[in-house]
């Protein structure tokens, strides 16, 4: 298997050369209107805002920003395919303009947006950063009643395009049960509250980039994209920055397009898809290992699983993780077009095929579980 990766540096409002209905989702997180750091661009295609801001109207400005951000939407929207998903990372906003303090409801503003255009809003989820300090606080402090309390989530908008997404062909019936998530990293996956995904820099981003980026954390474009697509579908990110979207859905066996307006963030994207080769297996590993506690845990305390996945042997909570498998990036190669071709050991992992049966009913489970955390985790 192989997929392909497309960073385009160009303006994503108009994304024409991609076909009408050639999506399967869209992973992005926009410049967060009202957040002083993204005003310069923003004014770049609306010198409105730069007017308002110094007039004072927040409402006003806050509205021209998004009306820049509503074309990107529309275009979102018209290349997903039927039943296709919009995933879109985006915080409120606070801000103090002459003297008057405000929220600004940028995930709000977007879903009105987005549902005007036509897409249909799913619940949501609430990212808990935790970023801010425990003894941070703001306004008045201690004296009431001045002071307001901090920001310390952004919520991750889910949108789909129409109905629910059809899997009619054997094939494509295939693909979707071997892009199957595990019982355990479901529950927690589609909860509407993230406690687990930091707001911190990762390895796979430059940190002066990442400041000019604005990124987010690599687990959750990669959660993101194995919740809402499957194997080989095409991933697209109207606002690519340092290419975290790319990185994701190279690790998890899709395709995708991402689209960046800054040229200078063209080498962070390369370092991502250098890196790859030896995060990607990391990430693939995290994830089998903490199933292997998880079951173990689960046996110890309620019995036997009814179910086995066929390609590692091991057990798991329910039928549809029978197909169940996890392939490994081998190689990124760089193409003369500029884009970046993954190919992928479709085999499962040798340390995760064993004789489960066994080795579940001995001592040597929780050895063998240590081992493979330093494995993934070294």
């Amino acid at each position: 298997m192989e997929t392909i990766h497309r960073p385009v540096i160009a303006d994503s409002r108009s994304m024409g050369e991609l076909s009408d209905e050639s999506i399967n989702l869209v992973v992005t997180s926009p410049p967060y209107p009202m957040i002083e750091m993204w005003d310069q661009i923003f004014s770049s295609f609306q010198p409105r805002v730069t007017k308002l801001l110094k007039k004072g109207d927040g409402a006003k400005a806050f509205e021209a920003m998004h009306r820049v951000l509503d074309i990107i939407w529309e275009e979102c929207y018209r290349v997903l395919k039927p039943g296709g998903f919009a995933c879109i990372n985006i915080g409120d906003a606070t801000r103090t303009i002459k003297d008057r303090f405000s929220l600004y409801t940028n995930h709000a503003r977007i879903l009105a947006a987005a549902q005007k255009i036509g897409f249909s809003s799913l619940p949501c989820i609430l990212w808990r950063k935790q970023t801010n300090a425990p003894n941070k606080f703001m306004g008045s402090g201690m004296l009431p009643a001045g002071a307001y309390v901090t920001l310390e989530h952004e919520y991750i908008l889910i949108l789909r395009k129409g109905g629910k997404r059809e899997f009619n062909k054997e094939s494509d019936k295939q693909k979707r049960r071997e892009s199957a998530l595990f019982w355990e990293e479901r529950n927690i996956w589609f909860s509407d509250v993230w406690f687990d995904i930091k707001g911190t820099t990762q390895s796979l981003v430059d940190k002066t980039a990442r400041k000019r980026s604005g990124a987010y954390p690599f687990e959750l474009a990669y959660r993101l994209i194995n919740m809402y697509s499957v194997k080989g579908d095409q991933v697209l990110d109207p606002f690519l920055g340092t290419g975290t979207t790319m990185a994701a859905a190279m690790a998890a066996g899709r395709n995708s397009v991402g689209y960046e307006m800054d040229a200078s963030l063209g080498p962070a994207i390369s370092s991502m898809a250098e890196t790859l080769e030896d995060r990607a297996p990391q990430v693939i590993q995290q994830r089998l290992v903490r199933h292997i506690a998880f079951i173990l845990n689960r046996m110890e305390t309620k019995g036997p699983l009814k179910h086995t996945n066929r390609p590692y042997g091991f057990p798991v909570m329910t039928a549809q993780e029978r197909e169940l498998l996890l392939d490994t990036p081998l190689a990124v190669t760089q193409t003369l077009n500029h884009q970046y071709k993954v190919t992928y050991d479709c085999l499962p992992q040798k340390e995760f095929c064993r004789d489960w049966s066994k080795i579940l009913e001995s001592k040597e489970a929780d050895h063998l579980v240590n081992a493979m955390e330093k494995i993934a985790t070294s």
